[in-house]
Parts: structure tokens; C-alpha cells; sequence
């Protein structure tokens, strides 16, 4: 098992290697933790976490023999960032692709289950143990083309909300943030990799940046052991809505 500085608080991150789990592993260590960086590209998560002080570790939040791995290699965690997860496709329901859907469900929603079931031991043993899941305002929105996505999102926080009362009484508090619209990989992985496609999405609108969301999940990280942020809607000015944004003439 790996062992850290006592007084540094240990931070969780999945998918780590990009967007707002790098932000959140950059900001967490910024104050004071020792971040783990779990994803799946090692070569981003290694070198990030050298940056950092931290440790990396690879694996994907679907397999169960990684995540169980994952724990076993800690002997202390204060804090999970739920990060990994994504989108893919905007076909309506009529032309659902399935392996598409059974991605986002595996990423999303069993990615979360694992990783917080596998870690929960350990955080409530650390005493002031912190659960973040980022989820997104597809978790309490629909919108046409995007059932795959808002289904397992709003599953997602179905579980999150759940294990809130579930642990009620336990050392353990638990933040749901949802952003909205949040310029990341997110897009180009919807689109299989259509950079052009992805980049229209964002045009003559200002949208979030990783970075932002990063701030916030500092934030609830710092504050005192009774505070408990419940849930966190964070969206660009520009965005009213999922199917709502001002978009500047050109």
C-alpha cells in the first residue's frame, strides 16, 4: 500500500487526465492535497501527476478489477472527485445505438458506483471523509437527441443522492456539482472526435472553463467538516438552459 505525509489530506480524482478532472487534481494540490490521478491514459495522468507531487494510477472506472485494485493500493483517501464519464452521440431514442448507450451507463453510472463503493471504507475511516460527483444539468434536464446521455445522468445523481441519506450520521458529506455548458474534451467525444463539429457548439457564446468548475470543487473541499453543499448547478451567463444560450451576432 502507498503511504503519504500524515498531514497532507489525501484527493481522489477520476478522469484525471483532462478537462475538469485535471483542473480539479491542479487546484485540490494547489491546496494542499495529495492528489491520486485515476484515468486511463497513463502518459497524461504520469506526467500530470509529476507536475503535481502526486501518484497516478491507471485504470477505467468500468472494469472492477482496476477499481478494486485502486483501493487496495491506498491506505487513505479524504476526499473522491466522481469525474470520469461523457457523452456520446445525439441520436433520438427511434435510432438509439445501444453500444453507445451501454457506454454512458458503464462510465457514468456503474464508473461511479465502483469507485465510491470500493472507496467509501476508507473515507469514512478518515473521519471527514468528502464525495463530489460531477453530474450536469443533463441530470435534471432533457433534451432531444439526448436521452442516452441524460438518462445515465440523471441516474447518476439518483445514486449520489441516495448515499446522501444513506450516510447520514457517518463522517462522510457528499456534493453533487452539475455544470452546464463547459468547454472540454466533452463535445469532440460526443461527436467521435469532430473537432469542427464540437467547436460550433461553443460558438459566439462564452462557456465555462474546466478551471471553473475546478474553483468550485476547491471550494466545498475547504470548508468546515459540518458544512455540507448539497448540490451545485454552475453555468456559463450565456446559458439559461440545456436548450437555452445566447449566442453573439457576428
Amino acid at each position: 500500500m502507498t503511504s503519504y505525509e500524515p498531514a497532507r489530506p489525501v484527493a481522489v480524482i477520476t478522469g484525471a487526465s483532462s478537462g475538469i478532472g485535471e483542473a480539479t487534481a491542479r487546484t485540490l494540490a494547489g491546496l494542499g492535497f495529495h492528489v491520486v490521478c485515476v484515468a486511463r491514459r497513463e502518459d497524461r495522468i504520469k506526467a500530470l501527476a509529476v507536475e503535481l507531487g502526486g501518484t497516478a494510477i491507471v485504470a477505467d472506472v468500468t472494469d472492477g478489477a482496476r477499481v478494486d485494485a485502486l483501493a487496495a493500493g491506498l491506505d487513505r483517501v479524504d476526499v473522491l472527485v466522481n469525474n470520469a464519464g461523457g457523452a456520446k452521440g445525439v441520436q433520438p431514442v427511434a435510432d438509439a445505438d445501444l453500444d453507445d448507450w451501454r457506454w454512458m451507463w458503464e462510465t457514468n453510472v456503474l464508473g461511479t458506483l465502483r469507485v465510491t463503493r470500493a472507496l467509501l471504507p476508507k473515507l469514512i475511516a478518515s473521519g471527514d471523509g468528502l464525495v463530489v460527483t460531477v453530474t450536469s444539468i443533463a441530470a435534471f434536464e432533457i433534451y432531444d437527441g439526448g436521452a442516452g446521455y441524460t438518462s445515465a445522468k440523471h441516474a447518476q445523481a439518483a445514486l449520489h443522492q441516495t448515499l446522501r441519506g444513506e450516510l447520514l450520521g457517518k463522517p462522510v458529506r457528499l456534493t453533487e456539482i452539475a455544470p452546464g455548458m463547459v468547454e472540454t474534451e466533452f463535445s469532440v467525444v460526443r461527436f467521435g472526435g469532430d473537432q469542427v463539429r464540437a467547436d460550433a457548439v461553443y460558438e459566439g457564446m462564452t462557456p465555462l472553463t474546466a478551471a471553473d468548475v475546478a474553483d468550485v470543487i476547491g471550494f466545498v473541499a475547504t470548508r468546515p467538516s459540518h458544512v455540507n453543499l448539497d448540490h451545485i448547478v454552475i453555468r456559463p451567463r450565456d446559458q439559461a438552459s440545456a436548450t437555452r444560450k445566447f449566442t453573439r451576432p457576428e
